[in-house]
């Protein structure tokens, strides 16, 4: 018997869910795209990114996904044949890595797989041998979406500082802005990207920079740029609608400003402390569940993981059964893996990921929990039960503390 007729959970890491106070926001006619209300809305979302990035910095908005903050990032920034180091932990690592060598930069790797996080001796050394500083950029993500790592970037910049090393720093915080801390100008990031679709809570379709005065100057010295990708008219524009290029997209700017209204009313303490509190409900119930079985944390210390999506592997044990019973029989649909390819993985079978990101609360999370624990069973999957009990255990004692 199917007992699934309601509302469907996508515990995916992004798109994430969306609060029905932004899809209303949505639902109206589109407003004059050559100054007014929507001049005001646009200034207010930039001046909201830019609290919640922790910076004095600017900001530039494009319509985009998160591979075209990417782009728009090189553009402004380097020339063809120059040097950047890319760090890659998972998989949008690598891809910003396979971007830049598209564009004509040289790139070079220090590559971890799905597993390990960066090893800042590697980069140390790297760093530290590049004495006559040809590496002009060190191009990361705060936390990969695929293999949930997340890496220290506050230490990044300890190492690049010891070493005096001038090189432009970038994160990628697409995945986990508004989920993990971020404090862009304590942490000396000269460029941070993020888009709307994950902690921002809006449908995709925007992408932010958001740049300090470095890494300003640094862009004015190239002068060959994608018309399209260019800042400079974004940050000054001559005419409202250049910031755009063009036409805004009305919409999804009502949207992101209904989302940052959301945001603002809970406060960004609180936010990160939530975060926290649904990564670790999740944590719970899988240190149970691992303890017999194939089920496993694919980042296995604490400390290294995400507080915005949890991936869980199975080496060499078929997870699709569960994957189809969960969204079949439940209603919640996991996500599915991302760079967990070849036998060990079941060529992507032996993994999934929960995404605890954005407008969620806790009978939300307690719900994705409990329909996976019936999977399990359902699925004759060897597991301990248990770990929703533990969850839910560890969640009351976390809210009355």
């Amino acid at each position: 018997m199917k007992a699934s007729n309601g509302k469907i959970h996508r515990a995916l890491p992004g798109p994430s869910i969306i609060p029905d106070k932004v899809l209303q926001a949505m639902q109206r006619p589109a407003p004059n795209i050559y100054g007014g209300e929507l001049e005001n809305i646009t200034h207010s979302i930039l001046e909201e990114i830019a609290l919640l990035a922790g910076t004095k910095g600017r900001v530039v908005l494009y319509i985009s996904n998160g591979h075209g903050a990417w782009e728009a990032a090189i553009s402004n920034l380097f020339r063809k044949g120059d040097k950047v180091l890319i760090i890659s932990t998972g998989v949008f690592g690598s891809n910003w890595g396979k971007m830049a060598d598209k564009m004509g930069l040289n790139t070079i790797y220090l590559e971890y797989g799905m597993e390990d996080i960066l090893d800042f001796d590697d980069l140390a050394k790297i760093i530290s041998n590049d004495k006559n500083h040809e590496i002009k950029g060190i191009l990361t993500v705060q936390s990969d979406t695929a293999s949930s790592i997340l890496t220290d970037i506050n230490k990044v910049r300890h190492v690049l500082d010891e070493h005096n090393h001038p090189a432009l720093f970038l994160v990628d915080s697409i995945a986990c802005f508004g989920c993990d801390e971020m404090h862009m100008d304590k942490w000396g990031i000269d460029v941070l990207l993020t888009a709307s679709q994950k902690g921002l809570m809006a449908p995709p379709g925007l992408s932010y920079l958001i740049i300090n005065d470095k890494a300003e100057e640094e862009a004015k010295k190239i002068t060959e740029k994608s018309a399209y990708w260019d800042w400079g008219p974004r940050l000054e524009p001559s005419k409202f609608y250049e910031i755009y290029c063009g036409t805004a997209p009305t919409h999804l700017l009502f949207a992101q400003k209904a989302a940052l209204d959301i945001i603002r009313e809970e406060g960004k303490d609180n936010i990160i402390n939530r975060h926290l509190i649904l990564a670790k409900t999740v944590w719970k119930a899988i240190e149970i569940w691992q303890q017999e079985g194939p089920l496993n944390f694919n980042v296995k210390h604490e400390k290294n993981r995400s507080k915005a999506v949890t991936t869980v592997v199975a080496k060499k044990f078929d997870l699709k059964p569960l994957k189809d019973w969960v969204e079949t029989n439940t209603g919640v649909e996991l996500g599915i893996s991302l760079g967990f390819d070849g036998e060990d993985y079941f060529n992507g079978n032996s993994a999934f990921r929960i995404a605890h990101m954005g407008h969620l609360n806790p009978h939300m999370i307690l719900g994705v929990i409990s329909s996976i624990e019936m999977g399990l069973i359902a699925t004759n999957v060897p597991f301990k039960l248990g770990g929703v009990e533990n969850a839910m255990t560890y969640l009351a004692e976390a809210i009355n503390s």
